[in-house]
């Protein structure tokens, strides 16, 4: 048995549900599942965005949640704020907002989100109490579940988890390995 072949895959395939930055053709497709009240989150936030900027086309990035609510009040929550701003066509700025802003998670903070990235804060307040969003989340969630997260954040690099580190020059590392195979060169 090869170690790929050992190698935990994502349960469900990158597909139209998902928020994605960066061509669909990319040789790599970076899928995070993450928190927005998660510390680590956090500081995956920016590495993600650095190796964003590295890479360019050559990189499709993919986030799916995996609020971990009984540790995280506020995650859930967040999470469907981001959903609730995405149908209003500005998923990722609201991604932003909230890893930029994760001590200031209550919905008077989310409001205060969504008027500044200049929803309608009527229909987002809507979704919000209403929780219009929540079995989107609950679907991202549990695609995790299945495909073997249990914490966050959690990257697979095009299906396969990435058990390494996600500091900068080991994730990057991991994506240009995975583009290098693309063009098959090991």
């Amino acid at each position: 048995m090869t170690r790929r072949s050992r190698a935990t895959r994502s349960d469900v395939p990158v597909g139209d549900r998902d928020h994605t930055q960066g061509p669909a053709t990319a040789p790599a497709t970076l899928m995070e599942y993450g928190d927005f009240e998660c510390p680590y989150c956090g500081e995956a936030y920016s590495i993600v965005k650095d190796i964003q900027r590295r890479l360019g086309s050559r990189l499709r990035f993919v986030f799916r949640h995996f609020p971990l609510a009984t540790i995280h009040p506020h995650a859930e929550y967040a999470a469907e704020a981001a959903e609730a701003a995405g149908a209003q066509g500005k998923f990722w700025e609201m991604h932003d907002v909230l890893y930029e802003n994760q001590e200031a998670l209550d919905v008077v903070y989310l409001v205060r989100y969504a008027t500044a990235l200049d929803l309608d804060t009527s229909r987002f307040i809507d979704d919000l109490d209403r929780h219009t969003h929540a079995a989107r989340v609950r679907e991202d969630f549990l695609s995790g579940a299945r495909g073997g997260v249990n914490g966050t954040p959690t990257f697979f690099i095009n299906g396969v988890r990435h058990d390494g580190s996600y500091d900068f020059d080991t994730l990057l590392g991991a994506l240009e390995g995975a583009i290098g195979r693309q063009n098959g060169v090991d």
